[in-house]
């Protein structure tokens, strides 16, 4: 038989704060598709564009995921990118498979070939040494 309104209300967790919470998640999962499927119809309403260019770096990511069981094991997997110059001086990075990733090397010239940000693949030009 206090004075005022019930202050209990700002603490009821399923009243207030679950909806808020699972609001907040719907939301962000909503941003995150509606980002990807805009930048699927980029890609798709994009040119296909083949441009000279040549590799100007490698790099790799490497993450490892521990198992939450007793066996003490752990997963591990590695993504490949590849970095490209065009004639132009513009620079693009694309995800590549492993194999690509090792067949590749800095300085390797070539037609590149993509569409939006995705990669479509890397045709090298061969390269003759004149040194005897």
């Amino acid at each position: 038989m206090g004075t005022g309104p019930d202050p209990s209300w700002m603490f009821d967790f399923t009243g207030t704060v679950l909806p808020i919470f699972l609001a907040l998640i719907v939301g962000i999962i909503a941003v995150s598709a509606g980002r990807g499927l805009l930048q699927w119809s980029r890609n798709n309403n994009a040119p296909l564009q083949s441009v000279p260019a040549r590799i100007v770096s490698k790099r790799s990511e490497v993450r490892q995921q521990q198992s939450s069981d007793e066996s003490q094991s752990s997963r591990t997997s590695t993504t490949y990118y590849l970095t490209y110059e065009a004639e132009d001086g513009v620079r693009r990075e694309f995800r590549v498979d492993g194999h690509e990733y090792g067949m590749s090397a800095e300085g390797d010239r070539g037609m590149l070939t993509y569409q939006g940000t995705r990669y479509h693949g890397f045709q090298r030009r061969p390269h003759y040494s004149t040194a005897e």
